[in-house]
Parts: structure tokens; C-alpha cells; sequence
């Protein structure tokens, strides 16, 4: 199932978006304002964001410049009343990867998504790569240093998650919500048994270690450094 963060302000404009998408299967997270809607991109994997340019508390041409200053690569469609070539210009410089302008039809936003999703898969976004260690998202596997890494399923949707957020500090609370979707007690020691045996089999056989404990805020998958 598709993730996607949808920050819109207009309450029977987001609803109809929500419903719509969910209705498509999409799991769909709703933020009225910026500042949430950044914060929520920040703490969780998506799919797609649908951003509108129109906010309070930050408007959306601020949350794009600055979900891109973290790297963090997620599609971006713009929605705005503003549909003029210089906003649409603006949108797309800043980082946005499509621009829809108000009103719409919901078919042609499904659309949009769709190809979205088609883009990334297209521009190697499910090849990921961390020093000598690969991630397939679409075969679903993974090598070090060019040999063959068997994981079970949850194993790999830990790592998978690490790896879209490769060089950022992930909390605790962070990987039992996008990883095992809240469906365990938050005092249960899973991640903590879990980053283990991925330690085990991509870290402990070679020299350089890539899954990295940040003491007091979480777990980092990155090519440089000390656990």
C-alpha cells in the first residue's frame, strides 16, 4: 500500500483528496498546516507528497525548499489556486516535481500520483546504495561488496527504511511506527533485536560498519563514522 502525505488547509478540499485516495487503497496522512506537514515528512516514509502552496503557519513554498535542503527525495506535487507560469516556475525550482492548479479533477490528480511513482521507479530510486552494500526495493534483494545478502521479510523492510533515509538519525519510536506500524507495545526491545541481526549479517562479516547507534536518539545507515 502507497503512503501519501497530503498538506491542505482547506478542510472539504482535503477531505475529498483523502477519500478519494483511499478509495484508490492509497494510506493517506493529512496535515492543515506547514509546520506539521514538514515535521510529519521529516519523521516518516511517503510515497508521494501532495503540497499546497497556500498555508499557515509555513506556506508551501517555504516546506518545499526545506524538505529538499534535508535531501529528502520524495515526489512532490504542488496544488494551488496560484496558476500562473511564474508560480508554477517557482514551484518546480524550488524542488516540487509537479504543479496542479485549483480547481481539479480528481482523475487527473490520481494520474499525476501515478506517474509520479512511475518517475521514481524510472530514475533508480529503488537501487539504493550505501558504501559497498546495494538495496533492490523492486527484486527485493540485497548484496555487500557484490555477494548476496539473504534477509527474512521483516529484516528487509528495516533495512529498506533505513536505506530511504540513509544519513539520517531514525528514533526508536520512528522505525516501530513505519516499520512495524505501531503494531507492537513501544516497551518492546523489536528494533533493538532487529538491528541486530541486520548487524549481524551486512556489518559483522566486513570491516566497515554502516549501521551506526547515535546514543539517546536512534540508529543511522550511513558509510562513515563509529557506532
Amino acid at each position: 500500500m502507497s503512503r501519501i502525505l497530503l498538506i491542505e488547509d482547506e478542510i472539504n478540499v482535503s477531505a475529498f483528496i483523502k477519500r478519494g485516495l483511499e478509495e484508490q487503497s492509497y494510506q493517506v496522512d493529512v496535515a492543515y498546516d506547514g509546520v506539521t506537514g514538514k515535521s510529519l515528512a521529516l519523521q516518516k516514509h511517503y510515497d508521494v507528497i501532495i503540497l499546497d502552496v497556500i498555508l499557515p503557519n509555513a506556506n508551501g513554498w517555504e516546506v518545499c525548499k526545506s524538505i529538499r535542503s534535508l535531501r529528502i527525495t520524495t515526489p512532490i506535487l504542488m496544488l494551488s489556486a496560484l496558476g500562473t507560469t511564474e508560480d508554477k516556475v517557482k514551484g518546480l525550482d524550488l524542488g516540487a516535481d509537479d504543479y496542479l492548479t485549483k480547481p481539479f479533477k480528481f482523475k487527473e490528480l490520481h494520474a499525476r500520483i501515478k506517474a509520479l511513482g512511475r518517475r521514481r521507479y524510472a530514475t533508480g530510486e529503488e537501487l539504493i546504495t550505501v558504501d559497498s552494500l546495494e538495496v533492490d526495493l523492486a527484486a527485493k534483494t540485497v548484496r555487500r561488496e557484490g555477494r548476496r545478502i539473504v534477509l527474512t521479510s521483516q529484516e528487509f523492510k528495516l533495512l529498506e527504511y533505513l536505506a530511504r533515509n540513509k544519513g539520517r538519525v531514525l528514533s526508536r519510536m520512528q522505525l516501530l511506527e513505519n516499520v512495524w506500524e505501531m503494531n507492537f507495545d513501544p516497551g518492546s526491545n523489536v528494533v533493538e533485536v532487529y538491528v541486530n541481526y541486520l548487524r549481524n549479517k551486512i556489518d559483522k562479516p566486513y570491516e566497515a560498519r554502516l549501521i551506526h547507534t547515535v546514543i539517546g536518539m536512534g540508529y543511522v545507515l550511513k558509510d562513515t563514522g563509529g557506532a
